[in-house]
């Protein structure tokens, strides 16, 4: 029975209630009228109506525990799964771009690495090559120096010869060294007789002159070790 303005005279009834009501408040509502029907002593027994709706109640309460109890899993297995989708997820262009860069910049070094290298063993197989070209002029050198020392390249078709054939050695780098007073060196002097008494070494007397190329030796020095203060001419005396 409503009233005039469309209430029901008896809101709490189980009759009024919103059929959204969680269940929740089903419970409840059943529990309260089970313990005030036992209070009043109306009956021994509660209605089988209302422990019916109380037992409905409370099965309604356990569904929605255990479906929000299956939610929370659900929900926790779906944040996993992204966790793991994003741990698996393929690399973003950038990390594609700078990885790409890296592999580039490796290999640019790399490469330039090789082309120093191989330039540098270029260059010392030339090197070596032009040396051992060189070194066979070297007896023909000393041939020259001996006609010098004789007087027999003042003038003449030989001396025309000599003086090209030291143009071309000149050209390509050729140096002489082994001169009398320079320091003796074991590296680039052949010691054919040590005449020295003292700690310090130099060159007394040269009997053939070593020659080079740049920084690669063609032939070493053939030398007489003196003292610093003794002269060529003693050095040769002494022999």
């Amino acid at each position: 029975m409503a009233d005039h303005n469309g209430m029901p005279d008896n809101p709490g009834d189980p009759e009024h209630t919103d059929p959204e009501a969680t269940s929740a408040d089903r419970a409840e509502s059943a529990a309260e009228e089970a313990r005030a029907a036992q209070a009043s002593g109306s009956a021994e027994e509660l209605d089988p109506t209302l422990e019916s709706d109380l037992e409905e109640a409370l099965a309604d309460v356990e569904a929605d525990l255990d479906a929000t109890e299956d939610g929370a899993e659900a929900e926790a297995a779906a944040a996993d799964a992204a966790s793991d989708a994003e741990a698996s997820a393929e690399p973003t262009v950038e990390e594609q771009l700078a990885e790409r860069t890296e592999d580039l910049q490796r290999l640019n070094a790399e490469y330039t690495n090789y082309r120093r290298r191989t330039e540098r063993e270029r260059s010392q197989v030339i090197e070596t090559a032009k040396a051992q070209v060189l070194g066979h002029f070297l007896p023909i050198l000393d041939d020259l120096a001996l006609a010098r020392q004789h007087g027999d390249l003042e003038d003449g078709p030989l001396k025309s010869i000599s003086d090209k054939l030291v143009g071309v050695l000149t050209a390509q780098k050729v140096e002489a060294f082994g001169v009398e007073g320079d320091a003796f060196d074991p590296e680039i002097h052949e010691a054919v007789q040590d005449l020295s008494s003292g700690s310090e070494q130099v060159i007394g007397t040269v009997l053939r002159q070593g020659y080079r190329v740049g920084e690669k030796l063609i032939r070493t020095a053939m030398v007489i070790i003196a003292d610093p203060a003794e002269s060529a001419e003693s050095a040769t005396d002494a022999e």
